[in-house]
């Protein structure tokens, strides 16, 4: 029974010191606690004490933790790339800050067999790589202690380990450009990303049909069919294939979003408030060698504040103090410099709901700004999405959202070369004042 424990502190000292000072906390407490409540008082006393679920985030490389058995799976053969067969079985394990995924491997797998739902156990494991919503299970055993945790609801979702396909009833609240990929037998295909709410949240949606999506507009509700779940990342997550439908639906559905106030340090969250701070998009150099842009800004809600990162696009909508804004299946984590931030980015959705959008005619000159490009006539002054030399002089036909302008035909115009100078000169004094 101590060797299970000894795990945890391996790397401080030998199998046999461990021993003596477990026997010596019995003998210490007159043989008032067995041997795996004074092995965990002597791993107290080094240093390593178990955590909740919400700390497992840490930076600690090994975790000790009691949870309560929520869902589970049984154990699947695979092929490993070596040729070797392997096995693998997952539980999901809850307590009273939260749930994680305890991935069981080869012949720990088949403890998953005797294992039922309710059981509370203890865990002893690390996290693969950098990440932290999934446990590799070291040692596991069962625990006499009580966890309290609230199973959760019919169907499948981030607390649920199932993947067969279920019906939702959501809002589309983001739908991005169509992306190409190659299958495994080499040939391209087409598949397209969304982000979706219902009355549990967010999730992120993969359509690998993107004809599914593509002619459905942002705020419209949909009725969706055979939306397998995927469990491959943080959050909930869902998969389109050929044999999916979506069908527009006038079902009231209202997406729950979080007080900014409870927002933990790890999670998916979808938040709304208003712009208090922000700061200019600053650009960066992807790992892919891509330009991109990224923006801080603060906003509050009912006394409390919150500091969201925006990545990508999202970092230049054009915004203003005072902006009411929304975030969804946004990524929490501990900020730089202390406090929390919840990360916008891929597979998040970003907004501001007052926004209209409407027809315009408007010629001007092209300006490369801080991340981002302006298109301005001397008196008024737009974003304008796509890549134009700085310096052109454009005739855009397009729709105005905001203060940016989408382009759907542009002619170019030749300009006066004073008129030029004289505006990119007013544009240098916007920027120093």
């Amino acid at each position: 029974m101590t060797l299970f424990h000894y795990a945890l502190v391996d790397d401080l000292i030998t199998t046999e010191e461990f021993q003596r000072r477990v026997d010596a906390k019995i003998e210490e407490c007159g043989d008032l606690v067995d041997e795996p409540t004074a092995a965990m008082m002597v791993i107290g006393e080094l240093g390593r004490q178990h955590v909740k679920i919400k700390g497992l985030s840490g930076k600690s490389s090994l975790f000790s933790f009691f949870g309560k058995v929520v869902d589970k799976t049984e154990p699947k053969e695979f092929d490993r790339a070596d040729g070797e067969k392997g096995w693998v079985a997952t539980l999901l394990l809850g307590d009273e800050t939260g749930t994680t995924r305890v991935v069981l491997w080869d012949e720990k797998a088949g403890a998953a067999i005797d294992v039922v739902i309710g059981d509370v156990l203890e865990i002893i494991g690390r996290h693969p790589g950098k990440s932290t919503w999934e446990i590799y299970a070291l040692a596991i055993r069962q625990a006499s202690c009580e966890v309290s945790c609230s199973l959760p609801s019919q169907g499948a979702g981030a607390d649920s380990l199932s993947d067969d396909p279920v019906d939702l009833d959501a809002i589309i609240i983001n739908v991005n450009e169509p992306r190409t990929f190659t299958r495994r037998d080499g040939t391209p295909g087409e598949m397209v990303e969304a982000v979706i709410g219902d009355d549990k949240g967010s999730a992120r949606l993969v359509a690998w049909t993107p004809e599914l999506l593509c002619a459905i507009s942002p705020g419209t509700t949909v009725h969706i069919s055979g939306a397998k779940p995927s469990h491959k990342s943080e959050g909930r997550n869902y998969s389109l294939d050929e044999k999916s439908t979506i069908a527009v639906t006038d079902t009231v559905v209202s997406i729950p979003y979080t007080p900014l106030g409870s927002v933990s340090d790890q999670g998916i969250y979808s938040v709304q408030g208003q712009v208090k701070q922000m700061q200019q998009p600053r650009t960066f150099t992807t790992r892919n060698g891509t330009a991109s842009w990224v923006r801080n800004i603060l906003i509050s809600e009912e006394g409390e504040e919150l500091k969201l990162v925006l990545w990508g696009d999202f970092a230049l909508v054009p915004l203003r103090t005072g902006d009411r804004v929304e975030a969804y299946h946004a990524t929490a984590k501990p900020g730089r410099f202390g406090g929390i931030e919840l990360g916008v980015g891929r597979g998040s959705a970003f907004r501001v709901p007052e926004e209209t959008v409407q027809p315009i005619v408007f010629t001007g000159t092209i300006i490369h700004g801080l991340g981002c490009t302006f298109i301005d006539n001397g008196t008024d002054r737009y974003l304008i999405d796509g890549s134009y030399p700085h310096g052109t002089g454009l005739t855009v036909s397009g729709r105005l959202k905001g203060s940016r302008i989408i382009p759907e035909q542009t002619i170019p115009v030749v300009l006066n070369p004073d008129e030029v100078l004289a505006h990119l000169q007013k544009f240098t004094r916007g920027l120093k004042g």
